[in-house]
C-alpha cells in the first residue's frame, strides 16, 4: 500500500492554487500529497478502498457540499488518520443558531441578536420588539455560508418575510446592524483566519471583500490583543483547526463577533484575485498545516 502523509479533499475550482501551495510545502519537508478533486475522485476512492493507497491526515474541503466525497471520512476514520476539521465538528460549527446560544454563553461578545423558528415550521412571524435591533438590522439564514441568503439594512416584518422564504426549511437570526470605526482609514471590521493556533488579522472590506493585513506595529499601536483573545476562545468552542471569523471594532468601542464561524474559508490567492487572501498567509497556512501533519506522525 502506499502511504499518503496528507490527503487533500477539494472540489472547488479556485482551490487549485492552495492544492499546489501545499503539494509544495509538502515536497519541502519531504512529504508527500495525496490531491483529490473532481478529476480523480472515483480513481481515488476506488485506491483506497482496495488498500492500495491511504493517508496518514485528511484535510476535508469537499464532503460537506458534496457527498461523492464522505467516502473519504469513513476512510479516514478506518485508518485512524489525523482529521483536520473533522466533518462532524464542522457540521456543528455549520449552524448559525446553535453558535449564537454557545457563543452567550461563553461570553463571546455578539451583536443583538433574534432567532426565529423557519418558514416551514412557523409561517406566521410571532410578536417581534425590532426596536431591540435598532432602526435597521441584518437577516441570516442559520446555515449556508458565502452570503447566501444574508439580506442587510432591513427594518420591517415585510422584508423578514420575504427572506425567511430563500431558505424556508431554516431558522433565521435578526442581527443588529454594525457599523465599525475607522482606523487608518479603514473601516474597523476584521476577518480573523485560525489554523491550528495561528491567527492572521485583516482589514476585510465589506463592499468589495478586499483583505488588508492588519500589521503588527498597528496591532500594538492600537491595541487590538483582543481581537487573538476572542478568536482563541471561539477556537476551543468550536474545536475546529482551520476557520475565519469575523469581527467588528464599533462606535462603542466594543469587539463584537459579527459572523461566527466561517468553513471551509475561502483560499484563494490574492494575486490571481482581488478578493483573495494575501499570498502569504496562504503560504502559511500551508507551512503550518504541514507541521501539524509532522508532529502527529511524531506522535
Amino acid at each position: 500500500m502506499r502511504l499518503y502523509d496528507l490527503c487533500l479533499a477539494r472540489n472547488w475550482e479556485h482551490d487549485s492554487d492552495f492544492a499546489r501551495i501545499l503539494d509544495s510545502a509538502c515536497a519541502a519537508r519531504g512529504l508527500t500529497l495525496l490531491d483529490i478533486s473532481a478529476l480523480n475522485l472515483a480513481e481515488s476512492l476506488s485506491l483506497l478502498s482496495r488498500r492500495e493507497a491511504g493517508f496518514r491526515s485528511l484535510l476535508d474541503r469537499a464532503s460537506e457540499s458534496d457527498s461523492s466525497y464522505l467516502p473519504l471520512v469513513n476512510i479516514a476514520c478506518s485508518l485512524g488518520a489525523r482529521r483536520i476539521n473533522p466533518r462532524e465538528l464542522a457540521d456543528r460549527a455549520y449552524d448559525k443558531a446553535a453558535l449564537h446560544h454557545a457563543f452567550l454563553n461563553d461570553g463571546i461578545p455578539t451583536p443583538k441578536t433574534l432567532i426565529l423558528s423557519s418558514y416551514l415550521g412557523q409561517p406566521e412571524l410571532p410578536s417581534l420588539d425590532l426596536q431591540f435591533l435598532g432602526e435597521v438590522f441584518t437577516v441570516k439564514p442559520a446555515l449556508g455560508g458565502g452570503g447566501d441568503g444574508v439580506v442587510m439594512e432591513i427594518s420591517t416584518l415585510e422584508q423578514i418575510q420575504s427572506a425567511r422564504l430563500q431558505f424556508p426549511e431554516q431558522q433565521y437570526l435578526l442581527q443588529q446592524h454594525v457599523t465599525p470605526i475607522i482606523v487608518d482609514g479603514l473601516p474597523a471590521w476584521f476577518r480573523v483566519i485560525y489554523c491550528l493556533e495561528e491567527i492572521f488579522i485583516t482589514f476585510w472590506d465589506t463592499t468589495t471583500h478586499v483583505y488588508t493585513p492588519l500589521r503588527a506595529e498597528a496591532e500594538t499601536r492600537l491595541g487590538l490583543a483582543a481581537l487573538r483573545d476572542v478568536t482563541r476562545r471561539i477556537a476551543r468552542l468550536c474545536r475546529l483547526d482551520l476557520f475565519s471569523t469575523e469581527i467588528a471594532w464599533t462606535e462603542e468601542n466594543r469587539l463584537l463577533v459579527v459572523d461566527y464561524v466561517n468553513d471551509p474559508i475561502d483560499l484563494r490567492l490574492q494575486s490571481s484575485a482581488l478578493d483573495g487572501v494575501p499570498d502569504f498567509i496562504i503560504e502559511q497556512i500551508a507551512a503550518r498545516i504541514v507541521e501539524e501533519v509532522i508532529k502527529n506522525q511524531g506522535s
